[in-house]
């Protein structure tokens, strides 16, 4: 989450009477993030989550976000409703921008996730995978690997700024990837984020997931590749095995992964630690002015890239051995 765009009070104070949640008693922008700008906003009724759509965001993948969190909660995954107005509608205009209103999810992420915090997630996400079955809409990943090539072009030119030599590894890394990348494996929708910041907890339990504005639909693996790169090492680069191992163990108690996936996840976390890598470095190349974010390292994924690379099997993730 983040702010980009400020809201005066009498705006939110007229968006939100059109809602029956009753009157605006505070609100205060939330700094965390880089994707859209979000608001804490309280009312007569309670908290609620405002999100401002910022201009990476296509709105007209609006619906298939908005439909896909209220498919995922009649299907018993515990995630932000959204909230429509007296007109029925889920989707408002907000400072020119497309703007909704979710529910507030209790809990707080973990700052220092423990094994036992990456078992729950494995089967959480897992559980989301299965949830997501019979969802009628799609929604194409473009930020699969036909997307990295065009993203890295964006940042080619100063990305040897941030660490000399990157631009020619980057260039190595996906000519490897567009050739192997995998073509037939599971597939359906994935959360495609499912960072520590959008995992709740609430004492030491997982309380539901939130942030679902990368939601696509790929292989169900990959989605598991992003969440081993965002829980699984510690600060010092390092793979922690133990987590891995509860991580992808507790999703295989839900949804046991193919012969196939387990032969491509080495492959599927290069591709994932790319993908985050290219999109950190332009986010650190092009803060924009003014924005209350601070833009995350993109060296952090470097280092699991190369990590990646030296993986000959998936035993390496402390599974199927």
């Amino acid at each position: 989450m983040a702010v980009y765009t400020e809201i005066a009070d009498d705006e939110i104070d007229r968006f939100v009477s059109g809602y029956d949640i009753g009157a605006v008693l505070s609100f205060k922008g939330i700094a965390e993030g880089v994707e859209n700008s979000n608001y804490l906003v309280v009312t007569e009724t309670g908290p609620y989550i405002l999100t401002l759509y910022e201009k990476r965001v296509d709105p007209r993948d609006l619906p298939f976000f908005i439909g896909l969190m209220e498919h995922l909660a009649r299907r018993g995954l515990t995630c932000p409703q959204p909230v429509r107005n007296r007109a029925g509608e889920a989707l408002g205009t907000l400072a020119g921008k497309p703007a909704a209103i979710v529910t507030f999810l209790k809990g707080m992420w973990i700052r220092r996730p423990r094994v036992d915090h990456c078992a729950a997630v494995g089967t959480a996400l897992a559980e989301l995978h299965l949830a997501g079955e019979g969802f009628a809409l799609t929604r194409a990943n473009a930020l699969s690997v036909g997307g990295w090539r065009p993203l890295f072009d964006r940042s080619a030119a100063r990305g040897d700024t941030v660490l000399p030599g990157l631009v020619a590894a980057i260039r190595e890394e996906l000519d490897v990837l567009e050739g192997a990348w995998p073509s037939a494996l599971p597939s359906g929708v994935i959360h495609a984020d499912l960072f520590p910041d959008n995992v709740f907890f609430l004492q030491n339990r997982l309380s539901g997931l939130i942030d679902f504005y990368f939601a696509c639909n790929d292989f169900l693996a990959y989605d598991a590749a992003i969440c081993l790169n965002a829980w699984c090492f510690e600060a010092d680069g390092a793979l922690n095995v133990t987590k891995a191992r509860a991580l992808l163990g507790g999703y295989q108690k839900v949804r046991p992964f193919t012969e196939a996936e387990l032969a491509a996840l080495p492959l599927l976390a290069r591709g994932s630690a790319l993908r985050f890598l290219l999109t950190r470095l332009y986010d650190w190349l092009n803060v924009p002015p003014g924005a209350l974010v601070a833009p995350k390292d993109p060296l952090e994924y470097w280092r699991k890239l190369r990590f990646h690379q030296s993986v000959a099997d998936v035993r390496a993730y402390g599974i199927g051995e």
